[in-house]
């Protein structure tokens, strides 16, 4: 038996009853935006995707669409609020009717719009931003550079034709106090998607030439406050927090900063703001300056005056110091002649006694030597009077035995030959007795 079979038209359209059954009513959703397109008849089609928070992974996707009279009127209103421009890759919370089409399927259609979602996720992005950078230990960095005494040479990035880089000079070099800046214009992109990459390319070209320039100063002008999402950026805040020239921003806007102002050194409105902080710096270097000049103008008279009065004091007091000083040497040369006199005095009474105790030595050297030589004849004679000639010569004689004296006739024995020396000759002699 043959069922009974639908075709896909008649399928889609009961998808179709069925949803609108179901979903009646018009619903709040939270959603990234897509594929964000505008046709030539003012419709805007997109896509709405939720992505996983951890892995970035696609969870979901529905086809979306903003009928031009809703879109003329959404658009401006989004982006006046917001500041961002109503693009790709924002968070938005809108409000849509679900719909099934049977030739293009489901779909949600966009009815409104509530910005304060897309503010709230924006000022957590600018939150993370910050907190990365002060972490890094970066974020306050170019807002603890000190200004040059004279910031006259400014690098300017901005782009060539716009109106506030116009504005900036023109108020800068028609200064009515006729300071003069030198200003070079270093071209970026100020709106779109290029900002991030036309801005940071600019500070790498003026940092090649760092020398050459006092101050940077980004300016724009004239643009939509929905073209400010290129300066939330963290490799821009990064750039700009550790440029070593302090960075003034005036990119046209006064109700919310970006990240760039909050790293910046100088935060101002406009463009011409920039030239007037700028001119309000030289008129207080000039004032200061001229404070200076006062200063001196009347100063030095007045010190002139002052030293003129201490000069008249001094050479009035130069006489009596001159005596003063006078006497006082007088009184240390007399001071020292006596101690010099004293001194040879005492010296003179040391020679003296030197030369006393010099001739007493020569006495008692002299009687010593008397004494020794006397001495000395007494020895002589004690010596002449002991000598064997003498002995020999008074009748006395002197055994020898093997060339030795004998003094013990213990020494002796019979049969023993001996030697007797006399005063005159010697006699050979045998022992054949001994006696004690």
């Amino acid at each position: 038996m043959q069922q009974l079979a639908l075709s896909l038209v008649e399928l889609n359209g009961l998808v179709r009853q069925s949803i609108r059954t179901c979903l009646p009513d018009e619903y709040w959703v939270q959603a990234e935006l897509s594929d964000v397109r505008a046709n030539y008849s003012g419709h805007c089609y997109l896509e709405f995707v939720q992505k996983d928070p951890k892995s970035n992974a696609l969870l979901a996707k529905a086809r979306g669409i903003i009928w031009s009279n809703v879109y003329m009127r959404l658009r401006p209103y989004f982006e006046r609020e917001t500041g961002q421009a109503f693009v790709s890759g924002i968070k938005v919370l809108v409000k849509v009717t679900v719909d099934f089409h049977e030739l293009y399927g489901y779909s949600l259609t966009v009815v409104d719009i509530d910005p304060t979602y897309t503010l709230g996720d924006m000022a957590r992005r600018r939150r993370e931003i910050l907190k990365r950078l002060e972490g890094e230990g970066v974020l306050t960095l170019n807002k603890e550079l000190d200004f040059p005494y004279l910031t006259q040479r400014i690098a300017v990035i901005s782009s060539a034709t716009a109106a506030g880089y116009g504005d900036f000079c023109n108020q800068l070099f028609h200064n009515a106090w006729g300071f003069v800046f030198y200003v070079r214009l270093f071209p970026a992109i100020m709106q779109g998607d290029k900002v991030e990459e036309t801005i940071i390319r600019a500070l790498e070209q003026i940092y090649q030439e760092i020398d050459h320039w006092d101050a940077v100063v980004i300016i724009r002008g004239g643009g939509a406050t929905s073209d400010l999402s290129g300066f939330d950026t963290y490799e821009l805040a990064a750039h700009c927090a550790q440029f070593p020239l302090p960075v003034i921003t005036g990119i046209g806007h006064e109700r919310d900063d970006t990240v760039l102002d909050m790293v910046s050194h100088t935060r101002v409105k406009t463009p011409t703001a920039a030239a007037e902080f700028l001119i309000s710096r030289m008129r207080e270097v000039a004032e200061e300056l001229e404070s200076y000049r006062e200063q001196i103008r009347q100063g030095v008279p007045e010190r002139l005056e002052r030293e003129k009065e201490r000069l008249d004091r001094w050479v009035t007091r130069i006489p009596g110091k001159v005596l003063m000083r006078l006497q006082a040497e007088q009184f240390r040369q007399e001071n020292l002649a006596r101690r010099m006199q004293m001194a040879w005095q005492t010296r003179l009474v040391h020679e003296q006694y030197r030369l006393q105790l010099s001739q007493r030595l020569t006495q008692a050297v002299t009687a010593r030597l008397q004494k020794e030589e006397h001495r000395l004849e007494l020895l002589e004679q004690q010596v002449k009077a002991a000598s064997p000639e003498v002995l020999l010569k008074k009748g006395y004689s002197i055994t020898l035995k093997n060339g030795k004296a004998v003094t013990d006739a213990s020494e002796l024995q019979p049969g023993d030959e001996v030697q007797t020396r006399l005063a005159k000759g010697t006699v050979n002699s045998r022992i054949l007795k001994i006696e004690n």
